[in-house]
């Protein structure tokens, strides 16, 4: 019989676990024992693909690059997030095969460094406005704004940052290969920090363009393209919670798609934090009819088992589903 097929989509922010354990060192660490739940998962007759963040670490590319750049030539953003992907793929892999030692598994893990095609006339591309890189005096953003042509903004009372588009994904360029990899046993990284952003000209080349896409889109776009039969999502919190940080704060262990979408639309689950990710989660139960579990990486096996983390389900009418 075959075995049950996952995806796991893990932050950047979770390699990093504080100001003071931000060295490739310490996210190293971080990402093992992220990776010792998820082998534990593959010991268990799993076959996952994972997915990533990389927000930290392309903004410490980016910080290195502006620092030097009296010297060297500056990376583009697209190019800063494949350096991430294969950073952080490195530190998963090899991390997972040491892994795979210790529990006896006959896996490999490979890293596919991923493209995700977007719309070149998304409206994001008139908006630009995710912040990204270091912060800068007004004159500064003045300055790269007229000689460089960036769109920049204050953010938040702490100085002036460059901003790009976050388009939606349209289509992971790789997904045959993911597929493939993934078919033949392979534990597949893939998706890092959303994929790196390109679009297709007139005469069907593919360009990079500078822009940022949300990971769990993307995350949730493989889940489905794979048929997952689970689609995971690790995050800071062992569960989803309605009123969150109020004293009437009520943990989720169950939601349907219903619920899901009440929740978002009266406004839990904010931008920057859960909203995305339940925004994900929906699309992915509404594509394939199958389910999402949201919890912590600490928590995860017993939330495979059923004894954990926020599960998003298909809605049963006429038969309630959430459970609190």
């Amino acid at each position: 019989m075959a075995n049950k097929r996952a995806v796991v989509a893990i932050g950047g922010n979770s390699l990093i676990k504080d100001k003071f354990h931000q060295t490739v060192r310490d996210q190293y660490i971080a990402a093992g024992e992220t990776c010792w739940h998820i082998a534990g998962m593959i010991k268990n007759g799993w076959d996952v693909a994972i997915t990533h963040g990389n927000g930290p670490q392309v903004g410490f590319i980016l910080r290195r690059s502006e620092i030097a750049r009296k010297e060297l030539h500056e990376i583009p953003l697209e190019v800063a997030g494949a350096d991430s992907q294969g950073a952080i793929g490195y530190a998963l892999q090899q991390n997972l095969y040491n892994d795979f030692a210790r529990l006896s598994i006959d896996k490999q893990a490979v890293t596919v460094v991923t493209q995700t095609e977007v719309d070149p006339n998304d409206p994001a591309f008139q908006n630009p406005s995710k912040p990204i890189g270091s912060y800068m005096l007004e004159a500064e953003a003045a300055r790269r704004r007229d000689h460089d042509g960036w769109v920049v903004m204050e953010d938040a009372g702490r100085g002036w940052r460059k901003v790009v588009p976050s388009p939606r994904p349209l289509e992971v360029v790789q997904s045959e290969a993911i597929r493939s990899a993934v078919r033949d046993g392979r534990i597949v990284i893939a998706g890092g920090g959303g994929g790196i952003p390109v679009y297709r000209t007139k005469e069907g080349d593919l360009r990079g363009v500078e822009a940022v896409i949300d990971k769990d889109y993307t995350a949730s776009l493989i889940a489905s393209d794979l048929g997952a039969d689970l689609f995971v999502i690790l995050t800071g919190v062992d569960h989803v919670s309605i009123r969150f940080g109020r004293p009437d704060q009520k943990a989720i262990r169950t939601m349907d798609l219903d619920e899901a979408r009440a929740h978002q639309t009266g406004g839990e689950f904010p931008e920057g934090s859960m909203g995305p990710k339940i925004r994900a989660a929906i699309e992915f139960v509404q594509a394939t009819g199958r389910e999402v579990l949201i919890t912590s990486s600490a928590r995860l096996l017993d939330a495979v088992r059923g004894k954990g983390g926020t599960r998003i389900v298909p809605t049963v009418r006429g038969r309630r589903r959430s459970r609190t």
